[in-house]
């Protein structure tokens, strides 16, 4: 990393930065969110932390991924920083990438994923953008999300950065920020609500279990959904529909 020597007036070159600390979110609570369904999870976060749809589950994990936030943000179709994040991200990281929206070149395949979860052992990445090989990579344990795969690959010019406020499915996404993905896709849960969040997110999961069994038996009240149908002016009509 660049030094500023004594005297010497720096100033930080913008889109070639490389963060090696972050601010970390306590491991007990990020432990905590493990088991607990994202949906649940952002169900008590007023449905705001989860990232687009486009970007899916492309591997076969057999839990949740849970981890802290290393951000990438990388130039369109370009992995310098990613192969970056390679040398600095820690075991447990979930590595957030950031490609500018590009869909038209491979970010990552299965040689620099075999580095990650082989040496790194980070928790999972996500990627807004696509990877390649996942014709391994689909059977992998390791959580893997994109939004797609392209035999094209990438460039290695940059610029790029490493532990930045990063933007991933339409999400924001700060460095330490707790992720937090399942079958259903992925969430952001942010670093300073974290502890909050974890034990209502803990209570409705408990809630949403018995009221699934509840449902499942009949053995639920519906009569809200008249009182609110009438309430916003819906008409019940006892009859067909009449062009």
């Amino acid at each position: 990393m660049n030094q500023k020597q004594e005297g010497e007036k720096y100033s930080m070159p913008v889109g070639k930065r490389i963060y090696l600390e972050r601010q970390m979110p306590d491991p007990q609570i990020v432990a905590g969110f493990k088991g607990i369904p994202a949906s649940n999870t952002a169900d008590c976060m007023e449905r705001n932390c989860a990232m687009n749809p486009r970007i899916k589950l492309m591997s076969n994990p057999d839990e949740e991924m849970v981890g802290p936030a290393f951000t990438v943000h990388t130039r369109a179709g370009d992995n310098l920083a990613i192969y970056a994040a390679l040398r600095y991200c820690q075991p447990g990281d979930v590595i957030v990438i950031d490609d500018e929206g590009d869909n038209t070149r491979s970010l990552i395949g299965e040689v620099m994923m075999s580095y990650l979860r082989d040496q790194k052992k980070i928790a999972g990445i996500v990627i807004d953008g696509p990877i390649r090989d996942i014709d391994n990579l689909q059977h992998w344990k390791l959580p893997i999300y994109a939004t797609g795969t392209t035999p094209g690959g990438p460039y290695k010019e940059g610029p790029g950065e490493l532990n930045v406020p990063v933007a991933c499915g339409n999400v924001s996404v700060n460095p330490g920020d707790v992720i937090l993905g399942d079958p259903d896709g992925i969430i952001c849960i942010p670093r300073q609500d974290a502890p909050s969040i974890l034990p209502k997110a803990q209570a409705f999961h408990r809630q949403d279990d018995a009221k699934a069994i509840a449902f499942s038996k009949g053995e639920v009240d519906l009569s809200w959904v008249d009182h609110s149908l009438k309430d916003k002016g819906f008409d019940i009509i006892d009859d067909v529909y009449r062009p």
